[in-house]
């Protein structure tokens, strides 16, 4: 086991957080295992609708509540009258912009976020720590005075306590005490404790927070929150430690505040235990990888979040990602948990798209790949811990997903009769490329996928082998493979003009475009290339889609290709698939390089460090769902992606077992 702890610790200095520009791009994020979570800026600002610093999970995972946005922080000194303010935040009308950044020296993460300010002669640490397990946020300042005059540290929580996406009303009704603010018109209470003094204030909406990131995408950029109490600490001793802690259930008993930051840092060095990784970068990773894997009330289970800050958890981005983020760093009991949420929810052989936001748990069954996912996921699980008891619990839920594949299921997806998987039509999307606009498709997919027919091959074989293991009937799985599957496939797929794979078989012009999700067709466990044509596939890949930051979604030579992600919902739905650059199928490139490519170890081992710097860009450690198609240099969309890190991280562990 891997007892050296030394996780990338990500900082920047006062250069870099010397204005709202530069101070604003990076965030970084902390998570409490039920869906919550914590993220605001380097800055200590929100620069986005989402940044907050304690969201809270009402109903885990999904029906989340934003509890707190910020704190808003300042010094105040008795005989100057001077007040200092450490609260950062734009305005929409800009001329209200408060910036404390003059005074912050220095923020750094690795395990929790720390930001340090001096103020004449305070030295100010604040660090926070969310209770992993609750709803619960704690918020220590460690206090070096060097200061004669008497001074206070007060601070001013901004409240919404509504549903993750709403806004509160000047209406609402609000109710202030010294033991928690309420606001009774959207059913939600926020509970303190501190060893400061807390009065009660009127209420105060700030109804004109400016989130510059969402003006950039188009979304709606103004903002709301109200305060109504005030917490005050007096500065009257060189050294002192102040706390606030947050919780939406009633704090009754004292507090051991230095025991939760703790308790937090040994729970995240005995994942780096477990994982057995030992990149710094890659123990990163596996801290990053922990703010996904989250409790699932509805099964009282496991399930994986597939971004923050947007998204809930998804059925193909769970099956993709816990591979790397549960199996490669050794979280098996939670690989278990997992996979028995999502066989409880099969349904006619396919497995839940999405779960949605909000109370219900009711999924949606739009996807072609999730199920033979599954199966592949199950297998891998397999191979780390040789549990064959654990197959057999699985095997029934498999078995009908390929009965279904093969005797056809909803949204038109069955097997044809050269044994190739066809599925969708009109305006069903049921790949991971599922942008659907009004009655706009920018993708149609319909007929056959090439990724979902190297996931149905790859299933046939693992199901050969799983019945002879287990002795149960083997059908015609290994047969069906490799007389009927293999060589269509070939035939229909292999395009010998371009060097690579057809994207899709639909008689149209989409059948030829260049696009990444070939990449699959290398990286299965069981694979229907050979090395010459796969060695053909990756040089077209490295030269037309691969970026250190993901590979592009089409070949910039295609008429539909897009530069860039940004603006209306509309032109961000038209690029979304058209040449946006994807972190995750990264993961699968990397690992066809190594199994294919003439001295891929070096190769793979050499590009990884250039992919490493996302995770110094946009959320420290993490690394994003999407970046431009023609510079991928910015994170866009969802700041951290649960496949982006788990496909990285499951090559940062096949290049330690190489080695």
């Amino acid at each position: 086991m891997n007892n050296n702890f030394n996780p990338t610790n990500f900082s920047m200095g006062k250069n870099e957080l010397s204005n709202f520009v530069d101070g604003e791009k990076k965030c970084y994020l902390l998570a409490n295992g039920l869906g919550g979570f914590s993220s605001v800026t380097a800055l200590n600002s929100c620069a986005r609708h989402d940044h907050a610093l304690f969201i809270s999970a009402k109903k885990a995972p999904n029906h989340r509540i934003h509890t707190l946005t910020n704190l808003e922080e300042n010094i105040t000194f008795s005989d100057s009258k001077e007040k200092a303010n450490l609260f950062t935040q734009q305005f929409a009308t800009r001329t209200n912009n408060v910036f404390g950044g003059i005074f912050l020296q220095k923020f750094e993460f690795k395990y929790l976020p720390k930001w340090s300010y001096k103020v004449n002669g305070l030295e100010i640490v604040k660090d926070i720590v969310m209770v992993y397990g609750e709803n619960t946020l704690a918020v220590r300042y460690k206090v070096y005075s060097n200061n004669s005059e008497k001074c206070k540290l007060n601070v001013e929580p901004l409240f919404r306590l509504t549903n993750k996406d709403d806004y509160p009303s000047n209406n609402d009704e609000i109710n202030v005490n010294t033991e928690y603010t309420e606001n009774s018109t959207t059913n939600n209470r926020c509970y303190y404790k501190t060893n400061g003094n807390v009065t009660v204030n009127n209420i105060f909406f700030y109804n004109d927070l400016f989130f510059e990131y969402d003006s950039r995408d188009g979304r709606d950029c103004i903002g709301k929150s109200f305060k109504g109490a005030t917490f005050t600490f007096d500065i009257e001793k060189e050294y002192q430690e102040f706390y606030i802690v947050f919780s939406t259930e009633k704090i009754i008993d004292s507090v051991d505040v230095n025991g939760l930051f703790d308790n937090e840092i040994k729970r995240q060095n005995e994942l780096i235990t477990m994982s057995n990784i030992k990149n710094s970068d890659a123990q990163a990773l596996v801290l990053a990888a922990d703010k996904f894997v989250t409790h699932r009330q509805s099964t009282n289970g496991k399930t994986i979040m597939a971004g923050y800050p947007f998204f809930g958890d998804w059925g193909r981005d769970t099956m993709i990602a816990l591979l790397g983020c549960v199996i490669a760093t050794g979280r098996y009991d939670d690989a278990r948990s997992i996979l028995r949420t999502f066989k409880a929810y099969e349904r006619k052989g396919m497995m839940p798209n999405v779960f949605p936001e909000g109370e219900s748990d009711d999924p949606m069954y739009n996807t072609v790949d999730a199920a033979l996912l599954f199966i592949d996921t199950v297998y891998q699980f397999y191979l780390a811990t040789s549990d064959i008891e654990f197959v057999k619990e699985m095997y029934d839920t498999m078995e009908s997903i390929v009965t279904n594949y093969r005797n056809g299921t909803d949204f038109h997806i069955k097997m044809d009769s050269d044994g190739l998987i066809t599925a969708g039509d009109e305006l069903e999307q049921l790949t991971w490329m599922d942008v659907r606009f009004g009655d706009i498709l920018p993708t149609p997919r319909h007929g056959k996928p090439v990724e979902v027919n190297a996931y149905w091959y790859n299933a046939l074989r693992i199901m050969d082998i799983f019945a002879t293991k287990l002795n149960f009937d083997k059908k015609d799985y290994y047969s069906l493979a490799e007389d009927t599957v293999k060589p269509n496939f070939i035939k229909l797929f292999w395009n010998e003009e371009l060097g690579c794979l057809r994207d899709v078989i639909s008689n149209t012009s989409a059948d030829n475009q260049i696009r990444l999700n070939q990449v699959w067709a290398m990286s299965m466990p069981f694979t229907m290339i050979d090395e010459e044509k796969a060695n053909k596939i990756l040089s077209v890949i490295y030269t037309k889609l691969y970026t250190p930051f993901g590979l592009r979604s089409l070949s910039p030579d295609d008429k539909d290709f897009h530069k860039t992600y940004g603006g209306s919902h509309f032109d961000r739905d038209m690029a979304y698939h058209q040449g946006t650059v994807w972190g995750f199928p990264l993961g699968a490139y990397y690992l066809a390089v190594l199994r294919f490519a003439p001295n891929g170890y070096d190769t793979v081992l050499r590009q990884i460090e250039y992919t490493a710097t996302a995770l110094n860009e946009g959320c420290f450690g993490q690394i994003a769902e999407i970046y431009d198609g023609e510079n991928p240099c910015e994170s866009q969309g969802c700041f951290a992606q649960a496949w982006s890190v788990g496909e990285i991280l499951r090559v940062y562990k096949a290049l330690e077992n190489t080695k």
